[in-house]
């Protein structure tokens, strides 16, 4: 499907929107024209399409569009890569042709590109306690107040924001621990979203409805822990383009967007935050959201009946988590409790080589320190080793070693 659409004609076109949008923005946001080079990536077949030559000559050219194809052992986000000597945005292509998220995961990416060009980048982040029910039922709170604050002005605008921040104070106040890498998740992530959404839409009224769309969107996720920050940061971002803020003073991931909208506002927040948030929240459709998590729990313990057997009675195969980046989508996720999140497709890097799941799922513990897949199935051919599912390509230094009824991946010894 994605082979016909992704001619180097219909490429071409993509590339003059994405150039024509950026050169449109020129930089008012962030100081710089954020077109660069950019690759569209096929996650299956791998292909590449790229408006600009790498340096090693690696891409082939014809008729001004560069092809080749993406290592096998290397990731596939919207990212920035390093690429035969450049520094590509990369644009993982969706199933179906769709201009707009085409576009916009090409500017999004872009933004990453530009932030890892003055040195903002993405330390990472673990924010884990976004899929517990009362880090949601703030986090749903916090929504509903910024939603209102951006569709409203005046005295009601400003009392909005108020209760925003005190919603976020309030979860921040109960998860010290995580405060940081929230920020974090919602700076990197969530200013690439408020950039990408700034530079591709026509109009204010354009920008708000897509806006608000991402928003209801994640809204529905059963999972909030690795999609939340990339609409929350956009949310605060867009409250704070309103004020005139200057954007290219951001230099840091580790700028509280929440602290500026409340300076830029002048919100006086309360010392503890949860002293009155309890009585705001009755504003905010509280029983309804309640409801909605509660029905979400039910939800959870009809599929850890379901999964259970699979991750953690049958046999499995343990990988610990060293140096992980992942590649998946956030509707792909199902959170499991105590024994962790499911993903039900994902690609994964580490120091040990590149699993690909594609059905089945693997279950990824809460902490980011430990992966298991299913066994049933399992068979080695070379270094390639794969299941009902899933398939691993092995780096020369590992292996996998049977425990038991198990199997663990693990380090050859000198």
């Amino acid at each position: 499907m994605k082979d016909i659409y992704l001619t180097p004609e219909k490429a071409a076109e993509y590339f003059k929107k994405i150039e024509t949008a950026c050169k449109r923005e020129n930089g008012k946001l962030w100081g710089k024209n954020l077109y660069g080079p950019v690759m569209f990536v096929d996650r299956e077949t791998r292909k590449i399409v790229a408006n600009l030559p790498d340096k090693d000559g690696i891409l082939k050219e014809k008729d001004g569009i560069y092809t080749g194809t993406y290592p096998r052992e290397l990731i596939i986000n919207t990212i920035p890569v390093h690429f035969g000597g450049t520094l590509f945005a990369m644009a993982p292509l969706p199933n179906e042709e769709d201009e707009f998220r085409i576009v916009t995961r090409a500017i999004h990416s872009l933004f990453h590109r530009f932030q890892e060009t003055v040195g903002y980048t993405s330390s990472g982040y673990n924010t884990a306690n976004m899929d517990e029910k009362n880090a949601r039922l703030w986090i749903k709170l916090e929504w509903r107040a910024l939603r209102k604050a951006i569709e409203t002005e005046g005295p009601g605008q400003q009392v909005a924001i108020r209760d925003a921040l005190v919603f976020r104070g309030s979860n921040h106040e109960l998860y010290q621990n995580y405060t940081a890498d929230e920020i974090r998740f919602e700076n990197y992530e969530g200013l690439a979203t408020f950039t990408y959404l700034m530079i591709s839409t026509n109009s204010p009224e354009e920008y708000k409805t897509r806006l608000l769309e991402y928003l209801d969107r994640i809204y529905s996720y059963q999972s909030y822990a690795r999609s939340y920050g990339n609409i929350h940061g956009a949310l605060y971002a867009t409250l704070m383009h309103r004020k005139g803020f200057d954007f290219k003073t951001i230099q840091s991931e580790n700028v509280d967007l929440g602290k500026i909208v409340r300076e830029l506002y002048d919100i006086q927040l309360p010392l503890v935050c949860r002293d009155v948030a309890g009585s705001l929240a009755l504003n905010y459709d509280i029983e309804i959201i309640q409801e909605e998590e509660n029905k979400r729990e039910m939800e959870i313990r009809d599929q850890i009946d379901r999964q259970v057997s699979t991750f953690i009675e049958k046999p499995v195969i343990y990988f610990e988590l060293e140096s992980p980046y992942f590649d998946f989508e956030p509707e792909d996720i199902r959170p499991l409790g105590s024994y962790g999140t499911l993903y039900s497709r994902m690609r994964i890097s580490d120091n040990w080589g590149k699993l690909t799941v594609e059905k089945g799922g693997c279950l990824v513990s809460n902490n980011f320190k430990f992966l298991r897949v299913s066994a049933k199935g399992f068979k080695v051919n070379k270094n390639r080793y794969e299941g009902e599912g899933w398939h691993l390509i092995l780096d020369g230094d590992w292996e996998i070693v049977q425990v038991d009824q198990n199997y663990l991946v693990s380090k050859l010894m000198p």
